[in-house]
């Protein structure tokens, strides 16, 4: 199932894809109220759901509606650096020091935007782009292994992982530089984990005015999600609704030679094959 939010001029409201259409789930009968809800109920919920769907008729075309950010704002959103060899080697270049262990940082939720929400640079002047497989945790998972990590993931959604490349670097953290409003771009629905049968052979691919700028795919990834799961839940507890970045390959603005930094009026597409594309203009900045 592909599950959404979205604005039909009455407020936000969840959703499921039928087609080229959106089933309202309320509407349709639905006593689950929110996605984050919907990812901790298990299969039985969405053998449920995926029931009522069925049945009912959709009320609004995709391209009617304004797409939010697929779940509701999570407790954690966390995004692991340089988990592509090439990309490692474009921070090489720029003097990153590697890393001994997995490299995460948080992505403040409040920079978490819709689909095809513009993009405010804010205070930056190196703003940049990341295409990335995201995840989304069902199951809570605390000392979970490799083996056992599918079974507590969702689904699956498209990021962009936005970065302001000067204030990435103020802190080691990179924190403060992934973090501004409208800088988390994720969409544009969840993709139900059944759907997805290996989320380490999707080719991902991001775009700037048209221009391929990266183009890859999840079997490149350093370390996979099964051990990213694996490696936070020693630390701390996932829990249902939290999201996870799984890094981005080479092909970043930064890393260009000479190097190309977003500009107001630029478009960028981020898409990932299985899973769907999000779509973002980037703004002058707002006072």
């Amino acid at each position: 199932m592909r599950f959404v939010r979205f604005d039909d001029g009455d407020g936000a409201k969840i959703g499921a894809v039928k087609g080229d259409a959106i089933v309202d789930l309320a509407a349709a009968g639905c006593r689950w109220t929110t996605i984050r809800a919907i990812a901790g109920g298990g299969a039985a919920v969405l053998a449920s759901l995926q029931d009522t769907v069925a049945k009912a008729e959709p009320v609004l075309a995709l391209s009617e509606a304004r797409l939010l950010a697929p779940i509701e704002r999570p407790g954690k959103y966390l995004a692991i650096g340089m988990n592509y060899a090439k990309h490692l080697e474009e921070a090489d270049k720029l003097g990153v020091a590697r890393a001994k262990h997995q490299t995460w940082f948080n992505k403040q939720t409040t920079c978490i935007s819709g689909p095809y929400d513009d993009i405010d640079p804010g205070v930056t002047e190196q703003l940049d782009y990341e295409v990335e497989l995201g995840a989304v945790i069902g199951a809570p998972a605390k000392h979970v292994s490799e083996a056992e990590a599918p079974a507590h993931v969702f689904g699956y959604f498209v990021v962009n992982d936005v970065s302001a490349r000067d204030w990435q670097f103020h802190t080691p953290t990179f924190t403060m530089g992934k973090s501004f409003d409208t800088h988390g771009p994720i969409g544009p629905w969840i993709v139900t984990a059944d759907e997805v049968p290996d989320p380490h052979a999707l080719a991902l691919r991001c775009s700037v005015n048209g221009e391929l700028r990266q183009r890859s795919d999840t079997g490149q990834m350093i370390h996979n999600l099964w051990a990213q799961i694996a490696y936070l839940s020693t630390a701390f507890t996932l829990e249902t609704g939290d999201l996870i970045a799984t890094g981005t390959p080479e092909g970043v603005g930064v890393g260009m030679e000479p190097q190309q930094f977003l500009q107001p009026g630029d478009v960028v597409r981020c898409e990932i094959d299985g899973i769907g594309a999000i779509e973002n203009r980037v703004i002058a900045p707002r006072p």
